[in-house]
């Protein structure tokens, strides 16, 4: 069976001037079609059809056979079947052969994939059809019109993907006999259609298809290696998802610890793609099937062993919140919770990945756009929160100080918002309407509370980033010692830390807050340090970490 690819590709494109050999994505747009030919087993010859020097010297380059065309074949109102006929009848004649069948391949359709083509040829060899044409599945409610009116091509209205196929030709091959190609026509009377995906449907006919592509041939597949649970809480997930909100274009997947249910629910809440894995085994054995380019790994510290494997298996390591001995071997560690000078991080800094500070703080998309509200006198409103889960359960705690404290400023409301890893039953919190206490759980936009609150207690997590960005004055109680170590929350930031929660007794707690409730000029002075931080470019920064070129 003698199959020949002919790509057609003359010089020109009016469209975009000199189009098919122009980089794409660093290399010449026609390699992308000639390179799909000479990786497909199935295909005996490959042969260019073109009138321009450049895509003859292309051709050469590539080691593939070429055919100059006569110049009256490269004007604009040639089509494609007397072009495809004479480059058949040439290399025929040339190589004394007779193909079977005959393949054009348009070097228009540079995201066309290699195992497309084989599967496509296969079927068809397998099938007793005439043709195959190339086509993508794109039903839309459409109108056609006379001379009088528009009128529906539907008999009802319905959402798309309940709408019958409709088949769009996208060029990127046709396949057909031998015996049907003529100078006048290229299809046999047996026709049949072979679908390919979208992206691969994309035919570069102007500059806004080629950038286009020219994206989606950048896009790189990320790994979010992260867990969740009540003793680590929550905010590694929501991290990682405010990371792969701002990555869109790129082909993203979760991988977390099936035991860990409380992050698993809440990544399946999201809808980003996910796979649960039991143990580190299991991740590599994922890693080795998936080929991701990039991993961004959140599991805190992490030992030499571990981050060398990944190396092995990814071209580029992210770890966030890393202190272990594998962080060094990693190509990035942003730490932005920790100072530079944190003692057992200064060997980092000399292999050059360290990133921390608050300049890499990412802030979730609803505090980038909120605005802080102008600074309130009297505190009317008080906001309680610690994290998804509160390993230290100082919910509780400031639940029981908070009745206390109602007895003496009854007209202060108080909003604890909890997460969806925190039992509010189990510790017997409910709202108390009586007590101006009000119990908020698994809020999605929690920055309009925030917002609105003239005071706040909450630990010392990414939290804390979040009250400053909206100048909310806070009392800071760390949920362990190694949240002790995020240093941003201090009173030179507009923060008063009274240190580890679970240490700090009751009446420290009413009278810190009786303080700052009665000394306005304090609470005023707070929110000025916290809005003198811009915060909303820290995700930018991680970003371009994250998708940074060796």
């Amino acid at each position: 069976m003698n199959i020949l690819a002919v790509i057609p590709a003359r010089g020109g494109s009016k469209g975009i001037p000199r189009k098919n050999v122009r980089l794409m994505n660093g290399i010449p747009l026609i390699s992308y079609s000639i390179n799909n030919a000479k990786s497909c087993n199935l295909i005996t010859d490959v042969v260019v059809t073109t009138d321009d020097e450049e895509i003859i010297g292309i051709a050469k380059l590539n080691h593939v056979q070429y055919i100059e065309r006569d110049s009256t074949l490269a004007e604009d109102k040639i089509t494609l079947d007397p072009v495809i006929y004479d480059a058949v009848y040439k290399i025929e004649k040339k190589k004394n052969i007779c193909y079977d069948i005959v393949i054009t391949l348009q070097p228009t359709s540079p995201l066309l994939k290699s195992k497309t083509l084989v599967t496509a040829i296969e079927s068809f060899l397998s099938d007793d059809k005439d043709t195959y044409i190339s086509v993508v599945n794109n039903p839309h409610l459409s109108w056609s019109k006379n001379e009088n009116e528009f009128t529906p091509n539907y008999k009802e209205r319905l959402n798309r993907q309940q709408l019958p196929p409709h088949y769009l030709e996208t060029g990127a091959f046709f396949i057909t006999k031998r015996e049907f190609i003529k100078p006048n026509s290229r299809m046999g009377k047996n026709v049949s259609v072979f679908e390919v995906s979208e992206d691969e449907a994309i035919d570069i006919d102007n500059y806004r298809d080629w950038i286009l592509c020219e994206n989606i041939l950048k896009r790189k597949r990320i790994v979010f290696r992260v867990d969740g649970h009540k003793k680590l809480g929550m905010g590694h997930i929501y991290h990682c998802l405010t990371l792969a909100y701002h990555l869109t274009g790129h082909e993203i997947m979760f991988v977390t610890k099936q035991q860990y249910t409380e992050g698993v629910n809440k990544i399946k809440e999201s809808h980003m793609p996910y796979m649960l894995i039991k143990n580190d085994q299991e991740f590599f054995q994922f890693l080795r099937k998936w080929k991701a380019d990039i991993i961004v790994n959140d599991c805190l510290d992490t030992d030499e062993g571990y981050i060398k494997i990944l190396k092995k298996l990814v071209k580029r390591v992210i770890t966030i919140e890393d202190m272990g001995s594998g962080a060094r071997y990693a190509d990035a560690i942003i730490n932005a919770l920790y100072e530079k000078d944190l003692k057992n991080l200064k060997y980092y800094c000399q292999q050059g990945n360290l990133y921390s500070g608050e300049n890499y703080i990412c802030l979730r998309d609803e505090f980038l756009i909120n605005e802080p509200k102008e600074f309130s006198k009297e505190v009317k409103k008080v906001l309680v929160m610690f994290g998804g889960t509160d390993p230290s359960n100082l919910t509780k705690k400031l639940y029981h100080v908070s009745l206390e404290l109602h007895n003496n400023y009854p007209e202060i409301e108080f909003y604890f918002i909890t997460g969806s890893g925190y039992d509010c039953d189990r510790n017997n919190i409910y709202t108390r309407k009586d007590k101006n206490i009000f119990i908020l759980n698994n809020v999605k936009r929690v920055s309009d509370y925030m917002r609105e609150a003239d005071l706040a207690f909450t630990s010392q997590g990414r939290t804390v980033y979040e009250l400053a960005s909206l100048g909310v004055p806070s009392i800071v109680l760390a949920q362990n010692e190694r949240e002790q170590l995020h240093t941003f929350a201090q009173m030179k930031n507009g923060f008063l830390n009274l240190g580890l929660g679970e240490k700090i007794s009751n009446e420290t707690i009413k009278s810190t807050f009786k303080w700052l409730v009665e000394t306005e000029q304090i609470r005023y002075e707070m929110r000025d340090l916290m809005l003198k931080h811009n915060l909303k470019k820290g995700i930018n920064r991680v970003i371009d970490i994250i998708l940074k070129e060796d």
